[in-house]
């Protein structure tokens, strides 16, 4: 099963309409997967910049670092963590009211299951922290999140098997609370960082 997914990720980054339709007509129950794989993968940017804070230091750009306390970047990884997983789930429960205004057949786990999958680029881009430059990280994250912008347009027709025509009301109001909640969690990271500095 983990086999299956690892090509579902590679299949994503190089034939994603192929591999959205690929993960649709799946029939395991992938419950326990679906956890497993957002614990492990919102893990990556918690784990990264805590190393990349501690070890590397931050900077402005890239010419002088300033080191974080090892255990104010451990809460701060903690926080960031919790961050992610909350915005994982309230991202997946807004997909599934949308889509559950479209779509007769609704599931919150599928929902949960397509949120891990186009949130995948963003999760990855979290390897960033091991060289924490603001200007760096901020150029990653937006490639990332186009990226997940572009699954997302082309996965929400094909995973949720709705018309295109509907399939753009979902679209525009998965991006707008993703949008929202990026700016939530930005400001978040950014309180969190501010107090811990202190």
């Amino acid at each position: 099963m983990y086999s299956r997914h690892r090509t579902h990720f590679f299949g994503l980054l190089s034939a994603p309409r192929i591999e959205w339709q690929s993960i649709r007509e799946e029939t395991t129950d992938l419950t326990q997967f679906r956890l497993i794989r957002l614990a492990f993968f919102a893990a990556i940017p918690a784990i990264s910049f805590f190393i990349g804070l501690t070890y590397v230091g931050w900077s402005l750009s890239g010419s002088e670092f300033n080191k974080m306390p090892m255990d104010s970047a451990f809460m701060m990884s903690i926080a960031f963590y919790a961050l992610i997983i909350v915005a994982t789930f309230l991202m997946a429960y807004f997909t599934f009211i949308t889509e559950k205004s479209i779509a007769e057949e609704a599931s919150f786990k599928r929902c949960l299951l397509f949120v891990c999958y186009t949130a995948t680029p963003m999760f990855m881009a979290g390897l960033v922290g091991f060289l924490p430059i603001v200007w760096l990280c901020v150029l990653v994250l937006v490639a990332a999140v186009h990226y997940s912008l572009y699954l997302l347009y082309i996965g929400i027709p094909i995973y949720m098997d709705i018309p295109e025509g509907k399939s753009f009301m979902i679209i525009g109001s998965v991006v707008t609370a993703g949008l929202c909640m990026m700016l939530s969690f930005v400001i978040a990271v950014l309180i969190i960082m501010k107090n811990l500095m202190v």
